[in-house]
């Protein structure tokens, strides 16, 4: 498989659920940014070209990192999605196909992108860990309604991984149709494409809380052993 393999990097969030005095991607973890941490995963695998950074307007934060000639910024929207297809739109080889992944899962294994990287089908996939807790459907009262099957339920991760026009319509047309997107996969849905669920680790976790940054310290350091 001959393909152009280019990374995209939505970076331009707040992380207000972190309740810190920058956005997430700029705390410190080991003695890097979770960014850099998360960069240094893309930047040392072979197969990757370019990745496509994309951070807010104003950062003030981007310019104190040393940043390689591989990584190309570009200026984010006002949401993920919109950064996203920023990043896309980017990207002038119109064969290359795109990896779309979270700043702020730093604790991504090259052997799990490779596993994506596997896939040669239109389709695309992304990354996933099949549920395991018991998962409650509840009503607008916080009442449970049922319990669902969670033999058919997966959690989404990222990288996601899709041809680079293919995704770059379907996230236009959602966009300009007003949907709902919460991860680059949900556009290929309702693009009537069905990407492929691959099974990846569960220490890729994305820091969101606070005590995530402890689990992420932990994941780290015993990866580096």
């Amino acid at each position: 498989m001959d393909r152009p393999i280019v990374v995209v990097l939505p970076a331009a969030g707040v992380g207000s659920r972190m309740q810190a005095d920058k956005p997430k991607q700029y705390l410190a973890l080991l003695g890097k940014t979770l960014l850099e941490h998360t960069l240094d995963i893309m930047l040392t695998h072979t197969a990757i070209s370019k990745i496509i950074l994309v951070v807010s307007k104003d950062d003030p934060y981007i310019a104190n990192l040393s940043l390689s000639p591989k990584i190309q910024l570009v200026e984010g929207g006002e949401t993920r999605a919109e950064s996203v297809l920023n990043g896309l739109n980017a990207i002038c080889d119109k064969n290359a196909w795109v990896l779309v992944h979270d700043a702020a899962r730093p604790c991504l294994q090259h052997t799990d992108i490779d596993k994506l990287l596997a896939i040669d089908d239109e389709q695309g996939a992304i990354l996933a860990i099949p549920v395991t807790d018991t998962i409650k459907r509840s009503d607008n009262q916080q009442r449970i309604v049922v319990t669902e099957d969670r033999s058919l339920l997966w959690q989404a991760q990222t990288p996601q991984f899709f041809q680079v026009e293919c995704l770059k319509k379907a996230l236009s047309t959602a966009l300009q149709q007003g949907l709902q997107i919460t991860d680059e996969a949900s556009a290929m849905e309702h693009a009537g494409f069905r990407p492929h669920l691959v099974a990846g680790r569960s220490d890729n976790l994305k820091v969101t809380r606070p005590e995530d940054l402890a689990l992420a310290e932990f994941y780290l350091t015993r990866n580096k052993l």
